[in-house]
């Protein structure tokens, strides 16, 4: 159910009207906390279906990935992203199953490399030159 008051209808309107290479952005953040959760749940001894739950909502927003790439656009370009996200998802569903948190750092570093590298690409894209620490801050205005 949607929290339609007070900060629940406030994050709902932000994320509305988010310009997509922000949302984007925020997406890599969301999948690298989650697969952040996994790892430290392994190194905690936390229950395996949290980390199977952190591990499920980083895949969740792989697959989302997937579902927006624009194959017709650039089919090369799209299968190149295709096979990272397939590989950061096998790595994930790997460290879920056999309880090893290499693989979900594995997930983790190629997800950080595309995070910046979108990052990267949003800068050049709209002129900006602040530090990507001040995006993670949420201290960056990209504009619309």
């Amino acid at each position: 159910m949607i929290n339609n008051t007070g900060v629940g209808a406030y994050k709902n309107q932000q994320i509305n009207t988010m310009p997509p290479e922000r949302l984007t952005l925020m997406l890599y953040d969301g999948a690298i906390r989650f697969t952040k959760e996994a790892i430290m749940g392994i190194e905690n001894n936390i229950a395996p279906k949290d980390i199977n739950e952190a591990s499920i909502k980083a895949q969740n927003i792989i697959r989302e990935f997937v579902c927006t790439l624009k194959v017709d656009v650039n089919p090369e370009l799209a299968e190149g992203y295709l096979k990272l996200y397939d590989y950061i998802e096998y790595e994930l569903r790997q460290g879920v199953f056999k309880h090893e948190k290499i693989h979900f750092e594995n997930a983790l570093l190629v997800l950080q490399e595309l995070r910046e590298a979108w990052f990267e690409a949003m800068k050049i894209a709209k002129g900006i030159g602040q530090p990507a620490a001040s995006a993670v801050a949420g201290t960056v205005d990209f504009g619309k």
